[in-house]
């Protein structure tokens, strides 16, 4: 498919998603918007790809809401509006809802709508010269539909700060309060993200969907018996899987598993 604010790029087994407005720092309209939907719905179900690296092209990793797409907002109804917003807030949980381990690569300024971006995928890690800002109450705002995953990530006590404030904060700030995993140099960046990405590939991709449907199931809930006996099934589930069977064989017999890159080809005929 071919897009318009947008460039996929797959390498062996893992896609990077480039955001390609550079002259507006990557901010998104309904077009962009739109086809970050389409692209993440493509990979799920694109068998050959096993982690989406989400990065932005040019100076900015993301700066939020296009100025030209607000104005147009401005106009809108109420019904308009709730449309429109429905758009984000779906493109946002169609990235936190991928099967597959998603990353963001963050190496220049994360504003606002693209703080949401880098919070809904699994890891984040960013160049020790990216930016960070929830601008939203200095336009009358708020951070609603962001809101969900960027808590999550950053935590409550840490966003009754930088959602009221609306101040720009450091990467290393971003890191002190979890919203990142990891800084790097800015010339180290594409190293530790191809780093985390071959430790990625070498799981094996079932696996790696039900542990992320594990984490959604049982983050925040309380210890009751009802979870326990969840976690017990899922367990389950996972050793008498093909996949889990073949990954308990080859550790008992000292070889990679049949979805690991370096897994060597059975012999031709069965043999």
């Amino acid at each position: 498919m071919n897009y318009e604010t947008l460039e996929i790029a797959v390498s062996g087994a893992v896609a990077t998603v480039w955001m390609n407005r550079p002259e507006v720092r990557n901010a998104f309209n309904e077009t962009m918007i739109a086809e970050l939907t389409t692209a993440f719905a493509t990979l799920d179900q694109t068998s050959d790809v096993r982690a989406v690296v989400l990065a932005g092209r040019g100076t900015a990793f993301c700066a939020g809401a296009d100025l030209n797409w607000m104005k147009r907002m401005a106009g809108f109804s109420f019904e308009e509006n709730q449309r429109d917003a429905m758009g984000l807030a779906n493109m946002l949980h169609s990235l936190y809802a991928l099967s597959k381990p998603t990353l963001a690569r963050v190496h220049g300024p994360a504003f606002a709508g693209g703080m949401g971006l880098l919070s809904a995928c699994d890891i984040a890690v960013a160049s020790q010269a990216a930016e960070f800002c929830l601008s939203e109450v200095k336009l009358g705002l708020i951070p609603a539909t962001i809101s969900p995953y960027v808590l999550a990530a950053m935590g409550e006590r840490a966003a009754q700060r930088y959602f009221l404030t609306a101040e720009r904060f450091s990467a290393a700030e971003a890191y002190r309060i979890g919203l990142v995993h990891e800084l790097t140099l800015p010339a180290d960046l594409d190293d530790r993200i191809d780093s985390i990405v071959g430790q990625l590939v070498t799981a094996g991709p079932g696996s790696l969907a039900a542990t992320k449907d594990l984490i959604r199931a049982v983050g925040r809930r309380p210890l009751e018996p009802k979870l326990i006996a969840d976690t017990a099934t899922r367990i389950a589930q996972a050793r008498a899987s093909d996949e889990g069977k073949e990954g308990v064989r080859s550790f008992l017999e000292k070889r990679k598993p049949a979805w690991h890159p370096e897994a060597k080809a059975p012999p031709r005929g069965g043999q």
